[in-house]
Order: C-alpha cells, then sequence, then structure tokens
C-alpha cells in the first residue's frame, strides 16, 4: 500500500498484524536502547526495524542498526535517507538512496476520527474550513485523521532537513482528490515557518500523496533533489 505513493527509487517493505514470529533479532546497541521499554513499545520498534533491514538488502546495502537519535528520528546508515511509520496491525519501513532524494516521511494511522478536542489543536482555521467542505463531498473518509497522518510526514521529512521541531500550526495543509475506486490522492503543506535548504534552494512548501485501505490511512511526502 506504501509502494503507491512513492516513486520508483525508494524501497518501501510493509507488514500487516502483529506476529512477533517474522521479526529478526535486534543488534545488541537496538537492545540497549528499549531496555526499559514496555513490551509494546519493543514489539514496535522490533517490528519497523525488521521492514527496514529488508529495505536494506533490497538497496543492496549490508543491514546496520537503526538507533533512535533527537526526538526519536532513526538515524540511517550514511547515504541513505528514510522513514517508518507503525500502527495496531501495521508497520512500514521507506529507504532511499541519498543521492535520489533529499528526504521523506511516511505514517499509517487507524483510519477512524481523532478524539473529541484533537482537530482544534492541530489544524489551522483555514484547514478545518476545507476538511468541512471535503467531509460533505466524501463523507466516507475520516478527513481529520488524514490531515494528522499528513502533518506526521511532513515533519518526519522536515526534520532530517532541519534539526528542528515543526509545529502542527506551522504548516498549512491542503488536500486534493484523485478519481478511483479507492479513496486516494495528494496534499501541498505550506511551510508558515522558512523552510530547509535543500541543494541551494529554500523550500517553501512539501508535496505529499494519500491513500485509504484496508482500515488505514498512509500518508507519505518526498523531498526531491534540485
Amino acid at each position: 500500500m506504501i509502494e503507491e505513493l512513492l516513486p520508483d527509487s525508494v524501497v518501501a517493505v510493509e507488514a500487516y498484524g502483529d506476529d512477533e514470529t517474522d521479526l529478526a533479532p535486534l543488534h545488541p546497541e537496538e537492545q540497549a536502547a528499549v531496555a526499559r521499554a514496555v513490551g509494546k513499545r519493543r514489539r514496535e520498534f522490533a517490528g519497523v526495524r525488521a521492514c527496514a533491514r529488508v529495505a536494506m538488502e533490497k538497496l543492496g546495502v549490508p543491514p546496520r542498526p537503526v538507533l533512535p537519535g533527537e526526538r526519536g528520528a532513526p538515524r540511517w546508515p550514511e547515504g541513505l535517507a528514510g522513514s517508518m511509520t507503525h500502527c495496531e496491525g501495521y508497520r512500514a519501513a521507506a529507504l532511499v538512496r541519498a543521492t535520489d532524494l533529499a528526504s521523506l516521511g511516511i505514517d499509517a494511522e487507524p483510519h477512524a476520527p481523532l478524539p473529541e478536542g484533537v482537530l482544534s489543536t492541530i489544524a489551522l482555521p483555514t484547514e478545518e474550513r476545507r476538511l468541512a467542505r471535503l467531509a460533505a463531498l466524501h463523507p466516507g473518509v475520516y478527513w481529520d485523521r488524514l490531515l494528522f497522518s499528513a502533518k506526521e510526514s511532513v515533519y518526519k521529512a522536515w526534520f532530517p532537513l532541519t534539526g528542528k521541531w515543526l509545529d502542527f500550526e506551522e504548516a498549512d495543509v491542503e488536500v486534493s482528490t484523485a478519481a478511483g475506486p479507492a479513496p486516494r490522492g495528494e496534499f501541498r503543506a505550506r511551510l508558515l515557518v522558512p523552510g530547509p535548504l535543500v541543494d541551494g534552494r529554500r523550500l517553501s512548501h512539501f508535496e505529499g500523496r494519500w491513500t485509504v485501505s484496508q482500515g488505514l490511512v498512509v500518508t507519505a511526502v518526498t523531498v526531491p533533489r534540485a
């Protein structure tokens, strides 16, 4: 599912369910990073890294540890850019050579409404108005959850380029739909703070794609090279 949102240069690996039998052992450094975590967190940690290791192999890169860095962002091996995501019953990793893309971000969420009161904390007034129009036209999509996921993907693509926090209200996301049997489309995130420099150019926005399938909403952002 995640593959359809990403360019051909990206290797994406996903897994469904919460079966632990398909999880490769963690590297000692990774084990140390989650030694004090609860069981659910350890399973999530191992699950996405199992996907990441397969993605590395498909890229022709020897599997290496993926340790959490600042704010928990994954520290990828030299020469790679990537992103990981997990939610109930799903996990995925996407990797690309840094010469092909400057950054990327992926996110998966259960296709269900956000908890009461959350939308007002993540959405700008303009975004809420646009979501209301989308909901009137396409009531089968939980647009509030889609907006949350899109902003998560934006942040995951932003942070490796800047090393800085990006607040929910510092990007204005506009979602569009595409024709087809399944709900899908694109989104554009206009940055409301100075964007990162990529190959000498200052970015003013990020572009992304989304889909809804199998009880999930999945989003992805890619940042191309100049």
